[in-house]
C-alpha cells in the first residue's frame, strides 16, 4: 500500500521520470506515464482506483483479460514446478506440450517450431533461417528480401530491413540488407479503386521480380492486414496472388503473423483465410495470452532438414538465454486453450458483431470518419485522410480525450484502432463507441 498511497501523490512519476526510459515516448514533452497498479478483465486499474478500458489489449497482447485465473494458475503452477532451464541440451514438457497443440491448429506443413522471446525476434529467427537456407542449398546469391510497402515487423536490424516501407526506421537505413519493396493494395467498405490498385501492385510486382527474382531469399508480409503500418486491410486473393508470382520465382514465403494469430482476425490464424502454406510463420504477442514474453518460429520440414549436415556450421547456430521458459509455455498452453473454448469463440464472433454496430453509429455520427475496416476482433477507420499520417495530431488530441474518460487508445496519427481483449463485454464495447463518437464530435 505504501506504493500505491506513493503513486497517487505523484511519488511514481517522480521516480519514473529521474530514471525509466519509456517506448516510443518522446520525453521533451514531458507526459507523465499512467502508474498501474492492477488488472482485472477488461480493465486497466490506476494508483487513485480509476478504470481504464483496455481497448487494444496493452499492445495487442491480452486475448483473455488482464488476470485470467487460468493463466495466473498455470504460471504459478510451472514457476513452482521448473521455473527456467536452457534449451540447448535440455527439454521440458510445457514446449513439448505447446508444440503438439499448436501442431492441431496449423497447417501439417508447418511441423518445427523454433522459441525466441517476442516479435521481433521471430522474425529475425525467420529472416536467418531463410538467408541460411540459401547458402546451403548452393544458391548463395539470393541475398535479398521482399517485403510490402507499410509493412511493420519489428525493431532489430532485419526486422527493421524488411519493414523499411513503414517510415519509422529511416535512421538506421544504412545499416539494413538488401530489401525490395512492393506495393500494399490497402482497402476498406466500399472502396471503388480496390480492384485497380491490386491490377498496379501486381504489375509492379512482376517487374521486380523480372530484374531480381533470382536474387531473393525470401517474402516477409503481415497477413491480412498490417498492424503498425496504419491497420491497413488487404483482400485475401490480392496476397494470394502476390505470394503465386513470388513462389513461381522460387522465393521462400515468410508470414509474420505475431498480430494477426491467435484469433484475432476471425479465425485460429489469418493463413487460414488464405490458398497458401508459408515456409516460415512468425508467432508472438497473444500467445501466452498476454501473460508473458514468448515467440516462435515455425518452419516446415523442408526448411529444418536444410540445416542438418556432418558440420556443426550447418545448424542453425541461433539462441536466447530465456529461450523456451517453460513458464512462458505453461502460459501459453493455457492460453491456446482457453482460445479453443467454445464460450471463447463465441465471444470473438460477438466482438465484431458489435465492431459492426459500433462502426455504423461512427459512420452516421462522424462526418470526418473515413476508410472504416473491420477484420474479425478488429475495427480500424481513419480520420480526414484514408491514407495514414503519423504525423497528423488527430490520434494524440483523441488518446487524450479518451484517457480522461478512461478508454486507451493507441492511435496510428489519423489512423484510429479498437483491439479489444475477448472477454470485453459488448455493452462495454459499444458505450466506447459512443465515447468516441461525441469526443470526434467534439474534436474534429
Amino acid at each position: 500500500m505504501v506504493l500505491i498511497e506513493e503513486a497517487a501523490l505523484g511519488g511514481w512519476g517522480q521516480r519514473d521520470s529521474a530514471r525509466v526510459w519509456h517506448p516510443f515516448t518522446q520525453h521533451q514533452w514531458g507526459e507523465s506515464p499512467i502508474p498501474l497498479v492492477r488488472g482485472k478483465g477488461a480493465y486497466l486499474y490506476d494508483a487513485d482506483g480509476k478504470a481504464y478500458l483496455d481497448l487494444v489489449s496493452s499492445w495487442w497482447t491480452n486475448l483473455h483479460g488482464h488476470g485470467h485465473p487460468v493463466l495466473v494458475e498455470a504460471i504459478a503452477s510451472q514457476a513452482a514446478t521448473l521455473d527456467h532451464a536452457m534449451f540447448a541440451g535440455f527439454t521440458h514438457l510445457p514446449a513439448i506440450q505447446l508444440c503438439e497443440a499448436l501442431a492441431t491448429a496449423l497447417p501439417e506443413a508447418l511441423s518445427r517450431f523454433f522459441f525466441s522471446d517476442n516479435g521481433s525476434t521471430a522474425v529475425e529467427v525467420a529472416l536467418k533461417m531463410a538467408y541460411q537456407y540459401w547458402i546451403q542449398k548452393d544458391e548463395p546469391e539470393r541475398q535479398m528480401f521482399l517485403a510490402f510497402e507499410g509493412g511493420y515487423h519489428g525493431d532489430t536490424l532485419g526486422a527493421m530491413a524488411v519493414g523499411r516501407g513503414c517510415g519509422f526506421h529511416d535512421p538506421f537505413s544504412t545499416l539494413f540488407c538488401e530489401v525490395l519493396i512492393t506495393p500494399h493494395a490497402a482497402t476498406w467498405e466500399n472502396d471503388l479503386d480496390v480492384e485497380a490498385k491490386e491490377a498496379a501492385a501486381l504489375n509492379k510486382l512482376d517487374e521486380l521480380l523480372e530484374a531480381y527474382g533470382d536474387r531473393i531469399a525470401a517474402f516477409i508480409a503481415e497477413p491480412l492486414i498490417q498492424g503498425a503500418g496504419g491497420m491497413r486491410v488487404c483482400r485475401p486473393d490480392f496476397l494470394n496472388a502476390v505470394v503465386a508470382k513470388v513462389k513461381a520465382a522460387g522465393v521462400l514465403i515468410i508470414l509474420d503473423e505475431v498480430f494477426t494469430g491467435f484469433g484475432r482476425t476471425g479465425t485460429d490464424f489469418a493463413l487460414n483465410q488464405l490458398a497458401f502454406v508459408p515456409d516460415l510463420l512468425c508467432l508472438s504477442k497473444g500467445l501466452t495470452g498476454g501473460m508473458m514474453p514468448l515467440a516462435l518460429t515455425v518452419a516446415t520440414q523442408k526448411i529444418y532438414h536444410a540445416f542438418w549436415g556432418d558440420s556443426i556450421s550447418q545448424a542453425f547456430l541461433h539462441g536466447h538465454s530465456y529461450t523456451a521458459n517453460p513458464i512462458a509455455c505453461a502460459a501459453a498452453l493455457a492460453s491456446f486453450q482457453l482460445l479453443q473454448r467454445e464460450d471463447c469463440i463465441q465471444q470473438r464472433k460477438t466482438l465484431e458483431a458489435t465492431h459492426h454496430e459500433g462502426l455504423a453509429y461512427l459512420k452516421a455520427a462522424v462526418s470526418s470518419l473515413c476508410a472504416p475496416r473491420i477484420i474479425g476482433t478488429i475495427a480500424a477507420w481513419n480520420v480526414f485522410d484514408p491514407a495514414t499520417d503519423y504525423s497528423h495530431p488527430a490520434g494524440k488530441t483523441l488518446r487524450k480525450a479518451a484517457l480522461a474518460q478512461g478508454l486507451i487508445l493507441r492511435p496510428l496519427g489519423n489512423t484510429l484502432y479498437l483491439v479489444p481483449p475477448y472477454c470485453m463485454p459488448s455493452t462495454a464495447l459499444l458505450q466506447a463507441y459512443h465515447t468516441l463518437g461525441h469526443l470526434m464530435q467534439q474534436s474534429f
